[in-house]
């Protein structure tokens, strides 16, 4: 029966290859099962017979001798069950452990039940009474590979069935764990999904767009994070960080940061007070003392044309005007901080800046700027980041378009894969 997945909430754009799981990615155990494959099969006969007559000499499709054990009770079977055995037949007269002898359905299946949940990853074939072909039916349906009559076996026969057997059992584990692998895939994905933010600019005179795009293979979220709130006071809080790093800690590091700043912005808290408590937040958090993360504030007057800057060890934001030929430039950078986490009792300062009546205004992370323009010429850096944002501005492109297209030629310029993750928002402002 299909999973249901739930309806996505609208989150900005994320960037990223389907998630795939394919045959090779399947555990070590599933390895060493094919490894096998070319290796003697072992059978455990589970019947109370004490002569064990009850299977004929076998072999396999090399001619090698098949070896079988006999084991008279579940007790034996437990005692036997090594890693080498490939293939449990199991006679369904057996009794069921309790010493219960009753020939009704029910027990006889339950014998089969408690052989299963014995061994869960063997091959089982049922041994019934001949012409019982109801009672063996039931016994695949309950988890049997196979059934056969016990008074009709032979040699050629029943090692046709042994190999049948084993080949569908490691054929229905593979598939199992490939739906398994499939399903974890989806969840990490809701989840990674439900992490990105839903910026809260709700009458805000301004419009939202981002991008992102993780450097972990397969993945939603990385280190990079951002985010932008309007506090009622009518300021909007935009801000976008980097944690050091591109693995699954990382990510959840960003994920807590993002998370603080919004509420510690909601709060009342900016600039130097929130960044110094959002330091606090990476000292306690982080899984090792050189972590580090970068990261720029923006506070946006209620009118839109002021803004206050922030940075502690990030790249400068782009402002774009209106013009003929919109040529962007970086906000200021002097008074650039360290990043969260590298010197105790930092101090970051507020840069006030005039943004004008319309504009654009670009956070990113430095993942944009260090791809570099050719596979292994030099770094794009941020003058050439400006050039090509200036010549994209010049083609027409806006909003989402352009960080579009940003994305896309970076990637492209290096070689098709960034090995950073990369974020990119973009507010404007339009009078």
């Amino acid at each position: 029966m299909p999973v249901p997945v739930p309806r996505q909430r609208a989150v900005p754009a994320a960037e990223c290859g389907p998630a795939q799981v394919s045959a090779v990615a399947l555990t070590e155990e599933t390895h060493r099962d094919t490894a096998a494959l070319g290796a003697a099969l072992t059978v455990l006969l589970v019947e109370d017979d004490p002569s064990g007559a009850l299977v004929p000499e076998l072999r396999d499709s090399a001619g090698r001798p098949i070896r079988v054990r006999t084991a008279r009770n579940l007790t034996e079977a437990r005692r036997l069950l090594t890693p080498d055995v490939n293939c449990i037949l199991l006679d369904l007269a057996l009794p069921a452990a309790g010493g219960c002898a009753d020939t009704e359905d029910g027990a006889e299946l339950a014998v089969l039940r408690q052989v299963l949940e014995l061994a869960p990853r063997h091959a089982v074939i049922a041994l019934t009474a001949s012409g019982d072909a109801e009672r063996g039916a039931e016994a695949v349906r309950v988890g049997a590979q196979d059934y056969l009559f016990r008074d009709e076996l032979d040699s050629r026969l029943l090692s046709r069935a042994i190999r049948y057997a084993v080949e569908r059992k490691r054929s229905d584990t593979a598939e199992r764990r490939l739906a398994e692998g499939r399903l974890r895939a989806q969840e990490n994905r809701r989840l990674e999904r439900g992490l990105l933010p839903t910026p809260l600019l709700e009458g805000a005179a301004l419009r939202f767009a981002a991008r992102y795009r993780p450097g972990r293979s397969r993945a939603l979220l990385g280190g990079d994070f951002y985010d932008a709130v309007r506090t009622p006071d009518g300021t909007v809080h935009a801000m976008i960080g980097d944690v050091c790093g591109h693995g699954p800690d990382e990510a959840a590091l960003g994920v807590e940061l993002r998370i603080a700043w919004r509420a510690l912005t909601l709060a009342g808290l900016c600039g130097d007070e929130l960044l110094g408590t959002l330091q606090e937040v990476l000292e306690h958090e982080r899984s090792d003392e050189e972590i580090f993360a970068t990261l720029c504030t923006v506070d946006i007057a209620p009118d839109g044309r002021r803004a206050g800057l922030c940075l502690a060890g990030h790249p400068a934001p782009l402002l774009i005007r209106p013009g003929a030929t919109p040529a962007p430039r970086l906000l200021p950078f002097d008074n650039n901080g360290p990043a969260l986490g590298l010197l105790p009792g930092a101090r970051w300062p507020r840069t006030q800046v005039e943004l004008g009546a319309e504009w654009s205004l670009m956070l990113y992370t430095d993942g944009l700027i260090e791809g570099r323009t050719s596979p292994g010429g030099p770094r794009l850096g941020q003058d050439g980041m400006l050039d090509m944002i200036h010549r994209q501005l010049s083609e027409g492109l806006r909003g989402e378009e352009l960080l579009r297209a940003a994305v896309s030629e970076v990637r492209h310029l290096n070689g098709d894969e960034l090995t950073d993750d990369v974020a990119v928002v973009l507010l404007e402002r339009v009078a």
